[in-house]
């Protein structure tokens, strides 16, 4: 396995210790992944650099599963189903940002910088479909951008409380975006259910 495979799995493995230990020490930590304290803190000193160091790596791989769902080529449905699949194969690490991204975290510099971009791709991508005549019109592109994060967060916290089975999650969200909770999104007059 290469240093970079195994940062990432340790990174990885430290995003779930965190969500599910919260106030647990570096020594605690490095216990709840099977790694000494020592290798721990040559990999991160302190608890701050641990979380920043966390958060800059989910956001490298957050941006790798918008790239690698070609937003910008691929037919809108398609991208979508791909990015929702993107991020729930992350779902530790969605997991670790539910639990730990704060108000004041987009006051850090450091980590909104990593961050750059992303929201405004997202955006892009909606705003697309929209002229595409795939995606609704009436609801801004920033707008599907935050439902689509909250979609996902949702399920991805769902699922590790019990609520749901992890099976079908991609195909929820994906008609929860596309649908919405309507019984017949089609029907009624203009396309809106009769109510």
């Amino acid at each position: 396995m290469s240093e970079e495979a195994g940062h990432e799995r340790l990174l990885v493995a430290l995003a779930l210790a965190m969500v599910d230990q919260p106030r647990a020490t570096l020594q605690e930590l490095a216990k709840a992944v099977g790694v000494s304290k020592a290798t721990l803190y040559r990999f991160c000193k302190t608890r701050d650099q641990l979380v920043l160091r966390l958060m800059t790596h989910c956001a490298q791989v957050m941006k790798q599963a918008l790239a690698d769902s070609h937003l910008d080529s691929a037919p809108p449905r398609a991208a979508l189903r791909s990015l929702i699949e993107q991020h729930l194969a992350h779902k530790e690490l969605t997991a670790f940002l539910i639990y730990n991204w704060k108000p004041d975290t987009e006051l850090e510099p450091d980590i909104m910088n990593s961050w750059s971009g992303y929201q405004e791709t997202l955006d892009g991508f909606f705003l697309r479909g929209q002229r595409e005549g795939v995606f609704r019109v009436d609801i801004t592109a920033a707008a599907l951008s935050e439902l689509l994060i909250a979609v996902i967060t949702s399920m991805v916290d769902a699922e590790r409380r019990g609520r749901i089975a992890r099976m079908g999650i991609a195909q929820v969200a994906e008609q929860m975006m596309l649908h919405g909770i309507a019984a017949d999104p089609g029907g009624g007059p203009g396309g809106r259910a009769a109510g």
